[in-house]
């Protein structure tokens, strides 16, 4: 292996807001894999412009904005894709969860095959890592909730359409954190990028 190529790396911040904890890690990430010798791209889910559902479903095609081509463009380019989000009831925020549906369209994420269950993935060959902050501690999420969506996020999203996940980590809860706990947050976004 040439280690003298260095890794494509896309990291999204995948909260709506880009003065939040979130954007700080994105950021904090981004450092560490310049660090190590990485290419490195940051996008902010807020500077993204684009409407957030499929007004038709997947009956007809819908335009894709600008940035969403952009987006898709920079998930080509990536070996590694790097999402950092909160868990909002339990899920994704929405517009998260709009560029998602959005962008990993058939064809371009995913290509069903005639007599297969199971579609061909189309972005195989990269791999994501995911940080997600919470005010749920990690064990009730894991115990109560069964970490449904990190589970949903890793199964039916990011591997659906061959992103391989190789890390998925909970940082909080985030709302009463005593003094101090950001910086292990941040420590946890650094190693995560290791």
């Amino acid at each position: 292996m040439n280690t003298d190529i260095p890794n494509r790396t896309l990291i999204l911040n995948g909260n709506p807001s880009r003065s939040s904890l979130g954007a700080a890690l994105a950021e904090t990430m981004a450092e560490a894999a310049r660090a190590k010798g990485d290419d490195v791209r940051v996008l902010h889910l807020q500077d993204l412009v684009f409407a957030p559902d499929l007004t038709a479903g997947y009956r007809a095609r819908q335009e894709l904005e600008p940035d969403l081509v952009a987006f898709q463009q920079d998930l080509m380019w990536c070996q590694t894709f790097v999402l950092v989000h909160p868990l909002w009831w339990g899920g994704a925020p929405a517009k998260l969860k709009g560029l998602f549906d959005r962008v990993l369209l058939p064809e371009f994420a995913f290509r069903y095959v005639e007599g297969r269950p199971l579609p061909e993935k189309l972005l195989s060959g990269r791999t994501a890592r995911v940080l997600i902050t919470t005010d749920t501690p990690g064990w009730f999420l894991r115990l109560a909730y069964r970490n449904a969506w990190p589970n949903q996020l890793r199964r039916q999203i990011l591997d659906f359409v061959g992103l391989k996940v190789t890390r998925i980590a909970t940082i909080g809860p985030i709302r009463g954190a005593k003094p101090g706990a950001n910086d292990a947050w941040f420590a946890a976004a650094r190693k995560l990028m290791q």
